[in-house]
């Protein structure tokens, strides 16, 4: 019997192998239906809208029985959240159900087309999709051939004393060491200054202070003291330090250039080992990005008088400078909360700073559940919150009445020029935006409800009557740029630039923009000005959190006389570092800000209009060493009107899940309890909708215990669903390949999309996939051939990203970030490391010895199909279904109905898909919802990694001698012989148990425990592509050859060629690279 799947139901489906069932889609209806003929298209939609849209016929709605149901269905509260209205009303009848639900208060939508048209209306809100209303047709048969049959059965013989050790096969909750899924906060604190003599304290307090009073007395430390007194900070110095002593929680509000972050850790060390107090002395300092925690760490050992490292030191992702000598640890939140999973009480720190809390980062907020259950605990603990703006009445309410401080700032005078005086000074005139229909990619455009939100968008930033004493060129280029104004006109922010350098005086200038691709594409644009590119007058300075720490560095030099510095930048400037110099600011208005719609479940990550509070912080930085000049590139109208006050606080905006994740690692009880604690508490559907995904995934258990995969995934800082990628590449022998896609999906994607270039940049991208339909395996290869290339040496690793449309400070990240994952794998014992650094010393040896070791985890890193079925692990249940029609083919998912692929996916332009499955990692919303990093995937990559399957209850008659399993709920469903879904049944659940044997031992070698299990998957999934393949031979990559990206015009030197030796198909074989570079 041929292996095959197909559609279920009669010719509604496209056969697959032997096994499909029906076969290709119907033609358009047939019948003499003329839709290209204008006169018989306006009858027949006529007639369609007579019938309320199509189906069964329209019936005439009784309001004021409608009404009188409605209302009786707001009052119950005993009744169901929603009822659903089938007759078919027509679109006026929805209308008005829709209008009449607003009045009551209640949710209203429509679902469905035709027959299944329902209105549902509810007392909840409502999402914009329900699958349960499509007509959509997922059943596919699944059959097995004798073949493989015989050795699914033999892999099952072979594992059948193969059980856990902790009994049963589902999750299994962690119970080992004091890992504990309840609430620790019963539990005793312990010192951690414990266990050190009197006399030895007492030795380290009095060389602490020999040493800081040679410091002091030094005259390099003498003007660094005379600049610090200053500083407005420096005369609130003894206060502070009393109300520090007398208080366990501060909460101090200064102003931008007070001083308040390099001076207040310096106040509290100072006096402490002063007063022979400093072995008990220990500061955290929390920033909320990596540049401040090194810059500002920097700033206060230079001030010290000491290098870097000793008694001042920073923590970061990848990069830590410490030493057992520090006492003043400035450190991003995140490494904080880490260092709380295994220091649940802080025992040996003395002081907590948290700094920046104004913004209301995610990572701030939970530290401050955190903290204030911990005080009570630890009297002797003293936290010290500090803001740049005066909302800081809420954070003391938070921590019952806590004293509150403010600290004045110097700046001198800033004038503010808004848009419409920019461009009546400069005569600029701002080009509209296209004609056209601006819907999604494949849309037709807009319709009336498209057209009347984007007139509603430009009356809210531009008013053309409140402009009327403007000339009409400015009035024509501000209705021109508020048509355009939800994108960044980087010409117009170039032309403001160029005006502020041609008609103002010398000083450097400070330029807030939105993200990396906008920096990126302004610096490009600045570089070939006519004026800017001049070398000897300009210096431009991209500035990013994520950019190398030597780069970060020049922006605080302060460049030759007759050169102006011009830094480019995203919201990390706003508050989190200070460049002294900068006297002009140009403000574009907006920063990337995440937003997650929890009916939906929709995360999206867009540039957004900032606050009022945002743009005060970014006026203030041009007043810091003279009178300034700050640039506004958007009206007044919009400022007053539009913006908020203040941003709204992260954890109200972003998905949950990590969060969720921690509160379960550090063992703070029910997670929904704990959270309702927060400052602002989150939604209880945000909470609902993070711990359903965990269970999903096997992070948690039904009664919300952390399981061994949980831990693991607590301990690696990433997204938990990527997290599970990295230890199933781990486990499955497929670790190298998937550490770079991990890395590539936590931090950026590396490919640069030139706006001049982008046909080019797209075919590049295209071809780095070498035909495996995968932007996650573009993703590797383009990492994989840089890795190449820089290896020879001669700057050729640049030349190779120049050529190939590559950002060489992503890759950098992402190599970084490879070995962090090492780090924790080891850590957490998957990565067996020889110990030592061999008879030379230093790092080098190190890494060969880790390369080593990951290469023992890397067996199966060419096996294609393996590592998508990972990948669909590794981002399930984000699937979408392929719905394949003459032309083209349609998507749909289950949280959003029909999507699109984004068009930078390497997958867009594609006509045919050979599987019905696409799994993704990401999607954005704009004019529809576009799926973002995919890859295409087959059915028993579904089947085998795709989560929990379920046995469908049959209806009366049966499924025609069928059995039946579902995916995704009843989402996905499959049918096939019994013996077959035993056997698929069977075969998932020895997996599972191989995989919990696996977390909950690290060290076990699975090539003796479940080699059949894995060779049998293997098998399974390279059949399932071969049997498509035919006899195409070299796989994906096209013609003969084999290896990645096959032979003839496949790339080489990455993945997507043909397997061979046992399992079919062409040899595998890695393919010389054609060449190095592609044209620009």
């Amino acid at each position: 019997m041929g292996r095959g799947f197909g559609r279920g139901r009669g010719g509604g489906g496209r056969g697959r192998g032997g096994g499909g069932r029906g076969g290709g889609r119907g033609g358009g209806g047939g019948g003499g239906q003329r839709w290209w003929d204008p006169e018989w298209r306006n009858a027949k939609l006529a007639e369609i809208r007579a019938n309320g849209g199509g189906g069964a016929p329209r019936q005439i709605l009784n309001q004021r029985e409608m009404f009188s149901r409605l209302q009786n269905f707001c009052a119950d509260e005993a009744s169901p959240p929603e009822i659903q209205i089938s007759e078919n009303y027509g679109r006026d009848g929805a209308d008005e159900i829709y209008e009449m639900s607003k009045q009551l208060g209640l949710y209203c939508k429509s679902y469905g087309k035709g027959k299944k048209s329902v209105v549902v209306v509810s007392k909840v809100p409502l999402p914009n999709y329900r699958p349960e209303f499509d007509r959509i047709d997922l059943e596919f048969e699944l059959s097995l051939s004798e073949r493989q049959q015989d050795l699914v059965e033999d892999a099952l013989h072979a594992t059948s004393g193969l059980s856990l050790r902790q009994g049963g096969a589902g999750p299994q909750h962690v119970t080992h060491g004091d890992r504990r899924g309840g609430d620790r906060r019963d539990e005793k604190p312990r010192s951690g200054w414990s266990g050190f003599s009197e006399e030895f304290i007492e030795s380290e307090n009095k060389r602490l202070k020999t040493a800081q009073d040679e410091q002091l007395s030094s005259d390099r430390v003498r003007k660094m003291i005379a600049f610090r007194e200053k500083l407005p900070a420096y005369s609130k110095r003894e206060e502070l330090l009393r109300q520090i002593e007398e208080s366990q929680v501060l909460v101090i509000s200064g102003e931008t250039g007070c001083g308040k972050t390099t001076q207040v850790p310096q106040f509290i060390l100072e006096d402490a080992i002063g007063k022979n107090k400093g072995f008990h002395c220990n500061i955290i300092c929390t920033q909320p990005r990596r540049i401040s925690a090194i810059s500002v760490s920097d700033r206060v050992a230079s001030e010290r008088g000491e290098r870097l490292g000793q008694s001042v030191g920073y923590q970061i992702r990848l990069d830590t400078k410490r030493s057992k000598d520090t006492k003043l640890l400035f450190c991003t939140t995140g490494v904080l909360l880490r260092k709380l999973v295994r220091e649940p009480e802080l025992e040996g720190v003395s002081h907590i700073i948290v700094d920046e809390i104004h913004e209301r980062g995610m990572n701030e907020d939970f530290l401050l559940i955190i903290l204030r259950d911990l005080l009570p605990r630890r009297p002797d603990l003293r936290v010290i919150l500090m803001s740049a703006t005066l909302n800081a009445e809420s954070f003391s309410q938070y921590f019952g009445g806590a004293n509150m401080m403010h600290i004045p700032g110097f700046t001198f005078p800033v004038e503010q020029t808004f848009l419409e005086d920019i461009l009546e000074s400069s005569r600029y005139r701002v080009q509209g935006k296209q004609a056209g229909g601006g819907g999604g990619y494949r849309g037709r455009g807009g319709g009336y409800k498209q057209r009347k939100m984007e007139e509603d968008d430009r009356k809210a930033v531009f008013t053309p009557e409140r402009h009327e004493g403007y000339s009409a060129l400015t009035q024509e280029s501000l209705q021109a740029w508020a048509e355009g104004s939800d994108k960044l006109d980087l010409d117009l922010i170039e032309h403001v630039i160029e005006h502020i350098c041609v008609t103002e005086g010398e000083g450097a200038m400070l330029v807030f923009l939105t993200g990396w691709d906008d920096i990126s594409k302004l610096h490009d644009q600045l570089q070939r000005n006519r004026i800017l590119s001049n070398k000897n007058q300009y210096r431009i300075i991209p500035l990013h959190g994520s950019m190398p720490t030597a780069n970060q560095q020049k922006i605080f030099a302060n460049p030759p006389p007759g050169v102006r510095k011009i830094v480019l930048s995203t919201n990390i400037a706003e508050t989190s570092i200070t460049i002294d110099d900068i006297v002009f600011v140009v403000d574009c208005g907006k920063a990337k800000e995440k937003t997650y719609d929890a009916v939906n479940k929709l995360c999206c990550l867009l540039p957004t209009w900032v606050s009022r509070a945002s743009v005060r912080q970014r006026k203030g930085r041009a007043g810091r060493v003279r009178a300034g000049q700050c640039f506004h590139v958007y009206t007044r109208e919009l400022h007053d009107n539009q913006m908020a006050q203040y941003q709204l606080p992260e954890i109200l905006r972003t998905p949950l899940e990590e969060l969720c994740l921690q509160i379960k690692s550090l063992q703070l009880g029910n997670i929904e309890m704990f959270l309702g604690k927060a400052l602002e508490p989150p939604d209880l559907l945000s909470i609902h909708n993070a711990v359903e995904l965990l269970e999903m995934i096997g992070a948690l258990t039904e009664a919300e215990e952390l399981t061994a995969l949980g831990e693991h995934l607590a301990a690696l800082p990433v997204d938990p669903k990527i997290g599970k990628m990295i230890l199933m590449g781990a486990i499955f022998g497929c670790l190298d390949p998937v550490l770079t896609i991990a890395a590539g999906l936590s931090y950026r994607d590396p490919f640069v999309m030139p706006l001049d270039k982008k046909e080019i940049a797209d075919e590049v991208k295209r071809e780095f996939a070498a035909g495996t339909s995968s932007d996650h395996v573009a993703i590797l290869n383009a990492y994989s051939d840089w890795q190449r290339a820089r290896s020879q040496g001669g700057g050729r690793g640049r030349d190779f990203c120049w050529h190939n449309f590559l950002s060489e400070n992503t890759l950098e990240m992402i190599q970084d970030m490879r070995y962090q994952f090492l780090d924790v794998l080891e850590e957490a014992g998957f990565l067996s490391v020889d110990a030592g650094t061999g008879p030379t010393g230093g790092q080098q040896p190190f890494r060969r010895s880790k390369h080593q070791a990951l290469r023992s985890l890397s067996q199966h890193a060419h096996e294609l199909d393996l590592l998508k079925a990972i990948l669909c692990a590794g981002t399930f249940p984000n699937v979408v279904t392929v719905n394949q029609g003459k032309r083209f083919a349609k998507f749909k998912t289950r949280e959003d109905g029909k999507v699109d692929l984004h068009p930078s996916s390497v997958n867009a332009k594609k006509n045919y898909f050979e599987e019905d499955w696409i799994v993704y990692s990401d999607k954005v919303k704009s004019s529809g919802i576009f799926i973002r990093a995919n890859t295409m995937v087959s059915h028993f990559a579904l089947i085998l990694f795709g989560g929990v399957i379920a046995d469908v209850e049959a209806q009366e008659g049966g499924f025609g001698g069928l059995k039946r399993f579902s995916l995704l709920g009843d989402y996905i469903e499959y049918s096939a012989q019994p013996q077959v879904v035993a056997m698929i049944k069977e075969l998932r659940h020895r997996l599972e148990v191989l995989l919990q044997l696996k977390l909950q031992n690290p060290e076990l070698d699975l090539a003796v425990e479940g080699r059949a299990l894995v060779e049998a998957v293997l098998i399974l999934l390279q059949s399932d592509n071969n049997s498509r393949r035919g006899d195409q031979g070299g796989g994906y990559g096209g013609g003969g050859g084999g290896g990645y990206g096959g032979g003839g015009g496949g790339r080489g030197g990455g993945y997507g060629g043909g397997r061979g030796g046992r399992y079919g198909g062409g040899g595998y074989n890695r393919s010389t690279r054609g060449r190095d570079f592609r044209r620009r």
